[in-house]
């Protein structure tokens, strides 16, 4: 511990160590994640080249009073919809730029999922199992990481802006855990080295020579795996430069928005066209239990130029059919309007965005009812999601692990990809 440091310092330290790292306590259950072919399915995964950006809406934002609006009815709100690219499809007042974008756009309308609160809630939205403290899956990151990642690049596979997700790489083992940076995607301060090149390069050198000593007579598995840990430090610290926007921010703030959420997604466009394969950006306070529509505009306002901003940017670059882009919380908001003027959690009948790589555009699927108070047709599961974005990536979404002897799929039984949101 240092005594100079604050909190926040020690806990950034320790995430950014966990996450850049391999640790020693990788080797405790041999074949963490393992499958026979595992990496004959990773391979023909990586060939296909597909990334992931997740925009999480942390709280939970109101389907509502955002994409599936219920103009008139009395669950509706005072928000009122105007029209998008896609003749007949509306969408909240408050993203007019995203109304732009809305042929890039499948609506999901027909959520309905099993977790309420939020801590159950972000882990079953994040792995699409119930929590379940026996077996710890791993988050949507991790699995993506395992089958499109590169265990040699200076990148890590999974990067988190924010502090979201709560499962981390699971069964999967340490290397998969998430690198996380500030919801603005900038390197903690104390990542900046504070030796020369040519001392860094003379200690690395010291370093090596030490640790191939060892070696010779320590041949255990954590020796090996703290020095696999020391080496991907070294490599990302050389690959740091990619994290700095400083030059590239000024001009691209007119199109994303000047906020920690617009640079944010501003960085995930640069770390997929460097290849890293999966990326989350979070957004804070959604959960507006009141004040629910001062909330959700002051949200949209961040939220419409950063979403369309990044869409445009990934086409413009010719990287969106390849990348796709989730928009979702752990929950949606209630029909009907409390005593606070707010929306509280709800999970029969809610909304999630998808759009570019793997997803057919300009469409709604499913439908709520007339006051969005139930599914009317075409529900889908938080397995069925997953399912139909690991096909949409190129991942077989019942691939099968082991932990210890035990089997565990990548999506629950009966999970299935919804087909007509597949390109």
């Amino acid at each position: 511990m240092f005594p100079t440091n604050t909190t926040r310092e020690h806990i950034g330290r320790r995430a950014f160590l966990k996450g850049a790292l391999a640790t020693a306590g990788g080797f405790a259950v041999a074949n963490w994640g393992g499958l026979v072919s595992s990496e004959s399915i990773a391979q023909e995964a990586r060939r296909q080249n597909k990334r992931c950006i997740l925009l999480w809406a942390n709280g939970g934002a109101s389907q509502i009073d955002t994409f599936d609006m219920k103009p008139g009815r009395p669950t509706g709100g005072p928000f009122r919809p105007i029209a998008t690219n896609v003749t007949g499809t509306q969408i909240c007042e408050y993203l007019p730029l995203m109304a732009r974008q809305m042929d890039k756009l499948a609506v999901i309308r027909s959520m309905r999922t099993q977790s309420p609160d939020h801590p159950d809630g972000i882990y079953h939205m994040h792995t699409c199992y119930k929590q379940n403290e026996r077996m710890p899956h791993p988050e949507i990151g991790a699995m993506i990481a395992k089958y499109l990642g590169n265990a040699e690049a200076d990148l890590p596979s999974f990067i988190r802006m924010g502090s979201t997700g709560n499962a981390g790489s699971g069964y999967l083992g340490p290397r998969y855990e998430p690198f996380s940076v500030g919801s603005d995607g900038r390197m903690p301060t104390f990542a900046a080295p504070l030796a020369t090149p040519q001392s860094a390069e003379r200690r690395g050198a010291l370093l090596d020579f030490m640790e191939t000593e060892h070696a010779r007579t320590h041949q255990a598995e954590p020796f090996a795996s703290h020095r696999t840990a020391e080496q991907r430090a070294l490599r990302l610290m050389r690959a740091r430069a990619i994290f700095d926007t400083t030059a590239d921010w000024p001009r691209a703030q007119e199109r994303y928005g000047n906020t920690s959420f617009g640079r944010g997604c501003f960085m995930a466009r640069k770390l997929v066209e460097a290849g890293v394969p999966f990326v989350e950006v979070g957004q804070e306070n959604y959960d507006s239990h009141a004040d629910n529509f001062v909330c959700h505009k002051a949200n949209m306002d961040v939220l419409d130029p950063a979403w369309s901003g990044l869409l445009t940017d990934l086409q413009e670059r010719n990287l969106l059919q390849d990348t796709l882009v989730v928009w979702m919380g752990e929950v949606g908001r209630t029909p009907y309007i409390n005593n606070r003027a707010g929306r509280d959690h709800y999970i029969r009948a809610w909304t999630v965005v998808l759009a570019g790589g793997g997803i057919r555009g300009g469409q709604l699927y499913g439908a709520s009812d007339q006051n969005g108070i139930d599914v009317r047709d075409n529900p889908v599961t938080e397995g069925d999601l997953f399912a139909t974005i690991y096909t949409a990536l190129g991942i077989n979404p019942r691939v099968r692990h082991y932990v210890g002897a035990r089997p565990i799929w990548a999506t629950p039984e009966g999970s299935r990809p919804v087909r007509a949101l597949l390109a």
